[in-house]
């Protein structure tokens, strides 16, 4: 059995004390053993418009653990072993059945509830978080199946490792990604600290992924992280920065099933959230608009709105940190549509165009750091990857050339697309891959030459005037003549519902 090893992860925290759990009750169920299952994996499109077989499918079952119910949706669930699982739980219907699949394939399974940041001390502002109903549905999932549910609270380790990081990320004029903090900080670390005298097998959850463990006889190679079923859905993405040692512990359930299945699977199971609908909400926070969080913790400051090519002042802001590049929406400007594509952070000036699709003002080159890689480094020079700027089914294929590090500095690596995207926002992830195994990734940085979008010289000048309000009233703004809007399936930038209006 393998038990988690706090010291080997990029940002220690301490084990936590019996008193973060809540215990609801030990119950000792007996576990079947499942009739035998083929190790091999089945093959794994990377097309999202694949040929799932039907769902009736659902029904053509074997018997396992008093379910009946088709080898195939048990083939990233080890069924061939008799696990010890330490199985998160949202109150979700993704990691419901990624439980209710677990006991089917008879492993022994304990459910634990993170109760993040929401916690009764914190004033009602909060409150819209469902934290109580996801309890609710949690509970009646487990009482099912007659599995232990625990709750660790782990307010603080989310504050310090993630909502300050997030803070500071927006101040600096970044864009930085929860969920894949979420991931590598909470989910598989400090959870896997707060676990860490507990003796688990694997810690599995609902995300839509794929770990290839390496065979008994090959424990020295390296877990392999690969696309899920469903590339629509598939959130590799998310799980990209994870380290070898956090990987190698992980299961995902989902990993071989379409999102429609699954969705079938909960009725089948009749579990008590089958209707429920997926979570939008970003991380911990719930139905929290994030445009809310980001005032209430770094708070508001007017600044002013330029276009890009000719500096015209167009209007005014609450704060650089409310947008992102490539943003749409938000910017209440008329005759549009209006993108930003620059920030000055320094004077809290956004920039806007409404030529963010014009061929000459797109970038196909950046640089990316605080790289982490499952496998080690790779060569210096790759030419035939790909990668993902941002969540979703849409890949580039790219060539990625590793900066050897100076005077004790990280590595750094420059990515060069063949297809050009204006909607690359520093702060972000870059997730690479060969074929269908995620690698690593890396942090988009600032630009760093003449790559990013062609600021004026006199939209910059007006940007760092010290009284601008010499500047008057907004320019009237004329309607943009109607051109047919060109647009790669690449650009869909991520961030928009993260920051709102």
């Amino acid at each position: 059995m393998l038990r988690v090893n706090p010291r080997l992860r990029l940002m220690p925290i301490l084990s936590l004390p019996s008193s973060h759990f809540h215990h609801f009750r030990f119950p000792n169920p007996s576990f079947l053993c499942s009739a035998w299952l083929p190790k091999t994996l089945p093959n794994i499109s990377s097309s999202s418009s694949d040929n799932h077989k039907p769902i009736l499918s659902l029904n053509n079952a074997a018997t396992f653990n008093n379910v009946n119910l088709n080898p195939r949706f048990l083939s990233c669930s080890m069924p061939h072993k008799r696990l010890k699982v330490a199985v998160l739980l949202s109150g979700g219907v993704d990691s419901s059945v990624a439980l209710r699949l677990l006991h089917a394939a008879g492993h022994s399974c304990t459910a634990f509830y993170l109760k993040i940041w929401f916690q009764e001390d914190f004033e009602n502002y909060w409150t819209k978080c469902p934290w109580e109903e996801d309890m609710k549905y949690a509970r009646a999932v487990c009482d099912q199946v007659d599995v232990p549910l625990e709750v660790v609270h782990l307010t603080d380790e989310y504050w310090n490792k993630v909502v300050s990081y997030i803070i500071e990320e927006y101040r600096s004029g970044r864009t930085p990604n929860p969920d894949v903090l979420c991931n590598t900080r909470i989910k598989f670390g400090a959870f896997m600290d707060a676990i860490n005298n507990m003796v688990y097998d694997y810690i599995a959850s609902g995300h839509y992924a794929n770990v290839v463990h390496p065979s008994a006889d090959q424990r020295n190679k390296d877990s392999i992280l690969k696309l899920s079923k469903d590339m629509v859905k598939d959130q590799t993405y998310f799980l990209s920065h994870l380290s070898q040692f956090q990987l190698r512990r992980l299961i995902f359930p989902l990993g071989c099933i379409p999102k429609d299945e699954v969705r079938q699977l909960a009725t089948k199971f009749d579990l008590p959230n089958k209707d429920r609908k997926d979570s939008q909400g970003i991380c911990f926070l719930g139905k929290i608009r994030f445009s809310d969080f980001v005032a209430r913790h770094i708070g508001e400051m007017e600044g002013i709105i330029l276009e890009a090519e000719t500096g015209d002042f167009l209007g005014k802001h609450r704060g650089f940190w409310f947008y992102t590049i490539g943003q749409r929406q938000g910017l209440r400007l008329p005759g549009g549509p209006w993108y930003v594509v620059e920030k000055d952070v320094k004077n809290n000036v956004v920039f806007v165009s409404r030529n963010y699709f014009s061929l000459d003002k797109r970038r196909r080159v950046f640089r990316v750091g605080s790289l982490k890689w499952f496998s080690g480094s790779p060569a210096n020079n790759i030419g035939q990857l790909q990668c993902k700027v941002r969540h979703g089914p849409g890949f580039y294929n790219c060539s990625l050339k590793i900066l050897p590090s100076e005077n004790g500095s990280e590595d750094v690596g420059d990515v060069n697309l063949p297809e050009d995207d204006q909607g690359l926002a520093a702060g972000q992830f870059a997730a690479f891959y060969e074929g269908q195994t995620c690698i690593g990734s890396g942090v988009i940085l600032e630009s760093w030459d003449d790559q990013g979008f062609p600021v004026s010289s006199k939209a910059l000048e007006i940007a760092r005037m010290e009284d601008k309000s010499k500047l008057g009233k907004p320019v009237k703004i004329k309607a943009k003549p109607e051109i047919p809007e060109e647009k790669s399936v690449h650009t869909d930038n991520s961030n928009k519902s993260l920051i709102g209006s």
